[in-house]
């Protein structure tokens, strides 16, 4: 009877539940007292035996830089949580180094994946499943996670379910909002930029994605060269958080670079020729003041505010492409379509207002994460589990044969379809709105 009762708590009550989860992300339940009323009742559901069926899973994920696990259940809970960041390691050496991060990623694994699995309360042996992020990435990295992963999976006998690294970042939006399918979803990371159309789980049309380098990529080496780790206001930020940070102090029309691919009529990115850009007026910037190359530019909040700007003006027009794309082929709603931004760039809340911006003006809702959710971690990876799980598709039993692929594209490419639609984008105006934080 009390199970009965605890059951019907809480399902009744899961609202209450996933926002106690969702709002501390990172401590989850580690930060409530340890005999919490509510934290109890979830054990006593979780450690019942077979009285209940709900579906858990222990997600993992290494496919660049964080080593990240957690146990999220069907019903969006998450359970526990636990990331190591390598960030102070590559900050040092200027960028990630594969074998480096390779080596980070297998001494910390084990206590990773066991402190998620502790927070939570669930032994392996209750798993569902375990999910993995198999591709794409740096292979070295994958290498460690899918290893490790495929250890526990045959020493438990538990099905496996490899993840794609881009549609988990596409899906976590559906573990803290109620967004259905089809909805357009803009990918911005470190090493990619992908609009697609999430029609289903595991069911992508692809509308463009970068031709070279990716944002994060883009705006991590233009912080190096600008040497802002030794700015008072940036150590020990990320490149990219970092001109974030100094942006806010700088205008950023102050410097006029030329916004890439203005007169190709697709979805595509590119940041490769906007980075070129901008290293030759820091060379040139760097000549007018006399300085060497490892000082600080006088006008250093002016300038990454105009190279914010321009790389922000580009991803806002080939997303307003997008949008107007799909409404002509009616591949998302006419009224009310969803526009979800995730991925690592996606915490940048100056190219969330314009992505905004954009939204107001094509009658579209845009969503996002929270900020901490758009970075790597497990998270993202054991709700891909949980939703490939529900719906059926990509559960192996035998592992045999499944490897890590560094490169992998997201859905079906129907870019060329963009470009055959030339599609002309209005112009719109951040200047009034935007540049103010």
């Amino acid at each position: 009877m009390i199970t009965l009762f605890t059951n019907w708590f809480l399902f009744r009550h899961n609202h209450l539940w996933k926002s106690l989860a969702v709002s501390s992300l990172g401590g989850i339940m580690s930060k409530y007292p340890k005999y919490c009323w509510i934290d109890h009742l979830r054990r006593i559901s979780l450690h019942c035996g077979n009285c209940s069926s709900t579906r858990i899973v222990l997600g993992i994920e290494t496919s660049c830089d964080d080593t990240g696990a957690a146990v999220v259940d069907e019903t969006g809970n998450i359970l526990g949580e636990a990331l190591h960041s390598q960030n102070e390691v590559h900050l040092k050496t200027g960028g990630i180094i594969p074998p480096v991060a390779q080596q980070l990623h297998q001494e910390n694994i084990e206590r990773i994946v066991q402190q998620a699995l502790s927070l939570s309360g669930v032994c392996v042996d209750e798993l569902s499943a375990i999910a993995t992020t198999v591709k794409p990435g740096l292979a070295l990295s994958l290498g460690v996670g899918l290893n490790y992963s495929l250890g526990l999976v045959q020493k438990y006998k538990k099905p496996f379910i490899p993840i794609h690294h881009m549609e988990a970042h596409a899906l976590t939006v559906r573990l803290t909002d109620s967004v259905e399918f089809p909805f357009l979803v803009l990918l911005l990371s470190g090493g990619h930029c992908i609009l697609a159309v999430a029609q289903g789980v595991a069911d992508f049309l692809l509308l463009g994605q970068t031709l070279d380098i990716a944002p994060g990529d883009m705006l991590d080496k233009v912080s190096r060269r600008l040497s802002l780790q030794k700015h008072p206001n940036c150590s020990g930020l990320s490149g990219g958080k970092a001109i974030e940070k100094l942006a806010q102090q700088g205008n950023g029309l102050y410097y006029k670079f030329k916004i890439p691919m203005e007169r190709h009529a697709d979805c595509n990115f590119s940041f490769a020729g906007l980075q070129s850009q901008v290293t030759r007026m820091i060379e040139q910037k760097e000549r007018t003041e006399g300085l060497q190359e490892d000082q600080l530019l006088s006008c250093v909040s002016d300038f990454v505010a105009s190279v914010q700007y321009a790389v922000t003006a580009h991803i806002a027009k080939r997303t307003h492409r997008a949008i107007l794309f799909c409404r002509r082929k009616c591949i998302l709603p006419q009224k009310n379509a969803t526009l979800v931004v995730s991925g690592g760039v996606a915490s940048n809340q100056y190219i969330r207002k314009a992505l905004q911006i954009v939204g107001n003006a094509t009658d579209t809702n845009v969503t996002c994460p929270p900020p901490r959710l758009c970075t790597d971690n497990g998270i993202m990876i054991a709700w891909n589990g949980i939703e490939r799980l529900s719906a059926g598709l990509g559960i192996f039993h035998n592992t045999e044969g499944i490897r890590y692929e560094p490169k992998a594209p997201l859905g079906i490419d129907i870019s060329n379809q963009v470009k055959e639609a030339s599609i002309r984008v209005p112009t719109l105006d951040f200047t009034s709105d935007i540049l103010k934080y």
